[in-house]
């Protein structure tokens, strides 16, 4: 059987949840659990392996006690890092996260040499950066988890103003992962239609309003960042990926001349299959989106400069 084996770094919400996703849905052979807290990945990983006892193929579940016990997969997940407080900056907030994704990529390069990865550390299109900047990969090995997500809260409150099923919704969501993404009404469609031709201007407000503010609605009502969303996201793109989909994702992703920009991540549309990123779509845009974009990558490429 075609090896599968995935590992994930931080066995938090996000990581517990994205093994447990991919368990069930049966899309790799392994999955191997690690995180600072050691008795945190093996516990959720014992839990997790129980749970496929009801799977029509069982998925193996380890845990890693060193990152040396994370060797040759063929994707490494990173949600490793700390979200932001209240009595924090940005600048604090990159410090930290920065200090803990250079040791993670250097484990992963040294003990996973061939893997791809996907970055869900926040802040996410800078953190993907440094993966790739620390890594020495190639920057299609290097993809950050942005717009699987925001586009699926998109259709979400797509759904919820059409009362369409969110199975015909398509959602295109490009830019930061942030406050400055920007939700694309004009390239997302039901059942192909553009939604700009099936509801007015002010619902079509409200969907974008909603979908940025997405994640700090969630935070608002559970006191903690999602995780059932985001982990299904990851497992769209690892999908994708170990099964050579070629199917369309918004991820963040260093760019090299598309739309304009080179050394910089930013959400785009790409192709993901066995190689990562097989190809990054260029859409025509209006003026209004490119202006937006060049806003997030300003950001963005402050951020990297605080870094640096």
């Amino acid at each position: 059987m075609l090896k599968r084996k995935v590992g994930i770094i931080g066995a938090g919400l996000v990581g517990a949840t994205t093994a447990y996703s991919l368990a069930m849905l049966e899309i790799c052979t392994e999955i191997i659990l690690y995180d600072i807290v050691t008795d945190v990945a093996i516990g959720k990983a014992i839990d997790i392996e129980q749970s496929t006892s009801f799977s029509s193929k069982a998925t193996i579940i380890n845990y890693a006690l060193t990152p040396a016990d994370m060797i040759n997969c063929d994707i490494v997940i990173v949600t490793a890092g700390v979200p932001r407080k209240a009595n924090m900056t940005r600048n604090d907030l990159l410090d930290i996260n920065s200090k803990i994704i250079k040791d993670v990529t250097k484990n992963i390069v040294k003990y996973s040499p061939k893997a791809i990865i996907i970055c869900v550390s926040n802040p996410l299109d800078v953190m993907t950066y440094l993966m790739y900047k620390e890594s020495g990969l190639e920057r299609n090995r290097i993809i950050g988890m942005a717009g699987a997500l925001d586009s699926a809260r998109m259709s979400y409150y797509i759904a919820k103003k059409t009362a369409m099923d969110s199975s015909q919704i398509k959602s295109m969501v490009l830019g930061e992962h942030g406050e400055k993404m920007l939700p694309c009404p004009t390239i997302s469609a039901i059942s192909g239609v553009p939604i700009n031709q099936l509801i007015g201007k002010s619902d079509i407000d409200n969907i974008i309003e909603d979908t940025k503010s997405g994640g700090a609605t969630i935070v608002k009502h559970l006191k903690t960042s999602a995780y059932y969303a985001p982990a299904r996201a990851i497992t769209e793109m690892v999908s994708a990926i170990l099964n050579d989909s070629k199917v369309i994702i918004p991820s963040s992703v260093v760019l090299d001349g598309e739309y304009g920009y080179r050394d910089t991540t930013l959400g785009v549309p790409v192709v993901l299959g066995r190689n990562g990123v097989e190809k990054i779509i260029e859409l025509p845009l209006e003026e209004s989106i490119k202006t937006q974009l060049d806003d997030c990558v300003i950001s963005i490429k402050d951020s990297i400069a605080i870094l640096s």
